[in-house]
């Protein structure tokens, strides 16, 4: 006995399907297109969830510069920073100053951290860093008169 003759749907149902489906595809990228349009002209963001008023700049906010730096400053190192202990906006940019692990010990005390200076453009981009200073985990720094 055979199951071939007992589908019941025909073959060609999905291909029949298939020009309108596209069609809600186009109008839904042409409507998200409007929108989009209409944001950018009312001053606002184009970006999903994002109604703030567009910056005439656009430069990134206090967070995203302080992910990039630490996302950047991994890649070039390949050290991961620790924490940020200082972050200022300057008039040429950012600088923060960031703590990583350099050497790791135990016990843990004992592993050597270190202090980078990292310059940023205005728009968040590292231009530049340098080691301050090294120095023990376990270890404070020397009280200053």
């Amino acid at each position: 006995m055979s199951n071939t003759s007992n589908t019941s749907k025909p073959q060609g149902s999905r291909k029949a399907q298939e020009p309108d489906e596209a069609k809600e595809t186009e109008d839904a990228g042409e409507v998200r297109e409007t929108q989009e349009k209409t944001r950018e002209s009312n001053g606002e963001r184009a970006s999903s969830g994002d109604t703030r008023p567009a910056a005439a700049d656009d430069r990134p906010g206090p967070m995203e510069v302080l992910r990039r730096a630490r996302t950047q400053f991994a890649e070039l190192t390949g050290m991961a920073p620790e924490s940020v202990s200082s972050f200022e906006q300057s008039e040429t940019g950012w600088t923060l100053e960031v703590e990583v692990l350099e050497i790791a010990r135990v016990p843990d005390t004992m592993s050597l951290l270190a202090s980078y200076r990292v310059e940023l453009d205005p728009m968040g981009e590292l231009t530049g860093y340098r080691r301050v200073r090294r120095y023990e985990r376990g270890r404070a720094d020397p009280h200053r008169r």
